[in-house]
């Protein structure tokens, strides 16, 4: 028994049970199950919550399949433009960046701005130039472009549609799917909760959209006296609900338990129109991950130790 907690996503939306090959499935549960593992191995070993959910997240960002870091999707100008943010439950310190062109791993940017800098939030060219400064690791922006999002983008364009997919592919998603985003949130050894949010946004979007994810208190939250939350969907009703906050707000001043504050909190996002996710964990070390969509990609490991990974509702 442990009272070090996990959850990882990496996205929600629409994925097709039938559309998603067995091979592309194997391929995100392989994917989830190790950096969730690798993470978990962080915690038990002393690491903190936000030291973890930030290598957590770094890991999903490189994985090809997720749309975020390498593989994100593209805006309408073929670019990708990436969006980050990550929050300490002990302090309440958060960092984000929206809109990045050149830096590897958008989450890394967002904890340097939060530790380095009095700011919160920076964007676009503002954002690399604080990394570039830093020693972080820059890229071409050919970096984050795969085959499958090239493609994708490309489709979007002809359909003049505004997307986001998760089986890169191409071969399930519908074309009005706006869910999909990475994140982490965490309890380490010391009971500090963390959380960490990271994406490509919306295939084919506007140059310049931000959606949830650099927003705190909309795609992210973490208070040691609450919840660390990391949120996956449609951006635009994340952020007229300001969600991640919502659920803290459940708990802290509503006594709700964790998995009525994020349901609840998710049925608000429902009614205005809105799908997509979240996953959370709170002071006690319960563990909450409701979607409203076709599915997420999630790992988590409870009070057991092991290692749990899903995509579909069963």
């Amino acid at each position: 028994m442990t009272d070090c907690r996990l959850v990882i996503h990496g996205g929600a939306g629409v994925i097709d049970r039938a559309s998603l090959s067995a091979n592309r499935e194997a391929q995100f549960r392989q994917a989830l199950q190790d950096i969730a593992a690798a993470a978990f191995e962080r915690l038990t070993s002393g690491a903190s919550a936000l030291e973890v959910v930030e290598s957590a997240v770094m890991a999903l960002e490189d994985f090809p399949l997720f749309n975020a870091g390498h593989g994100a999707v593209l805006n309408a100008d073929g670019i990708a433009e990436l969006d980050a943010s990550i929050m300490d439950g002990a302090t309440r310190s958060a960092g984000a960046v929206a809109a990045v062109r050149t830096s590897r791993n958008p989450v890394q940017l967002a904890r340097a701005v939060m530790a380095q800098t009095e700011h919160v939030l920076l964007a676009g060219e503002g954002g690399d130039r604080l990394a570039a400064e830093l020693g972080l690791p820059q890229v071409e922006g050919a970096y984050f472009v795969t085959k499958e999002r090239a493609h994708q983008q490309a489709l979007a364009a002809r359909l003049g549609k505004v997307t986001l997919d998760h089986d890169s592919a191409y071969n399930g998603p519908a074309p009005n799917d706006k869910s999909g985003t990475v994140g982490a949130v965490a309890r380490d050894m010391c009971g500090h909760l963390a959380a960490a949010t990271s994406t490509g946004g919306m295939t084919n979007k506007r140059a310049g959209r931000c959606g949830d994810t650099p927003i705190i208190g909309a795609g992210t939250w973490a208070d040691d006296d609450s919840c660390a939350v990391s949120a996956t969907g449609h951006g635009e009703y994340f952020m007229r609900t300001v969600l991640a906050y919502d659920v803290h707000a459940r708990l802290r001043y509503g006594g709700q338990s964790l998995i009525d504050a994020g349901n609840a909190a998710l049925a608000s996002v429902a009614a205005l129109g809105g799908t997509g996710g979240l996953i959370a964990v709170d002071r006690y070390g319960e563990i909450a991950m409701p979607f409203n969509s076709e599915g997420m990609y999630r790992a988590w490991v409870g009070a057991d130790g092991l290692v749990n990974v899903a995509i579909y509702t069963n």
